[in-house]
């Protein structure tokens, strides 16, 4: 019996969750020399009021301009074809059936759009601890690799008011996101997850720009 508690206590200690400072360490290291990547990615949208998921594919860029700010192109290829491009305080939605792009001024909302933009990537232990009441929730196998599952809870009224809570499975190996997941007040979620990441690829301002027709027409419901 004692040689079994023995052998026991060893092994509850390795199936132990890592502790949330050294997640955080993990991601802090990554963090350091983030300048950019390329993903492969797939949304999938969760509409509670009439318990319903829809799904997008398609390819992620995001590079990082300057600390806390970040421009990403969304090329979703699947089921219809749509790019969204966020860069500075701007939001472009391109529509190539259509020939349309909408245009939308964030204004004070754009900060809080490069934090989500970034958690995970490029986003130092010190501005996470800031912003973030985080907990680890458990260790889980997510597309073949080993993560650790953070839970983070902004501590701002306002970002509240976007997102109620995020999960964050970060690669024991890499410090990144495998997948996150955003929930909302309303009760609807957004999972993302991220395939084939590239950390740091050689990306320009060009990389970085919607490839639009002659014709396209510009369209500012705001206004």
């Amino acid at each position: 019996m004692l040689v079994r508690h023995c052998l026991t206590v060893p092994f509850l200690l390795f199936l132990s969750p890592p502790s949330t400072q050294s997640v955080l360490a993990r991601i802090d290291r990554a963090a350091a020399s983030f300048r950019g990547m390329t993903a492969s990615v797939r949304h999938v949208t969760h509409t509670a009021v009439i318990d319903d998921n829809s799904t997008e594919t398609g390819t992620v860029k995001m590079r990082k301009l300057k600390p806390g700010e970040v421009e990403g192109l969304i090329d979703f290829t699947s089921p219809d074809r749509k790019i969204y491009l966020f860069t500075g305080r701007k939001a472009q939605i391109y529509t190539p059936a259509s020939k349309t792009v909408q245009v939308y001024d964030l204004g004070k909302h754009g900060e809080q759009l490069d934090q989500f933009l970034m958690i995970g990537f490029g986003t130092a232990e010190a501005e996470l601890e800031r912003d973030y009441d985080i907990s680890v929730l458990s260790q889980e196998k997510v597309e073949g690799q080993g993560t650790t599952l953070l839970q983070l809870i902004p501590h701002s009224k306002e970002a509240l008011n976007y997102v109620k809570r995020m999960e964050l499975w970060i690669s024991d190996a890499t410090g990144y996101p495998v997948q996150e997941k955003l929930h909302q007040p309303s009760g609807d979620s957004l999972l993302v997850v991220y395939d084939d990441v590239k950390i740091n690829p050689p990306l320009t301002a060009a990389d970085m720009k919607l490839d639009l027709p002659k014709d396209v027409n510009f369209l500012y419901p705001q206004k």
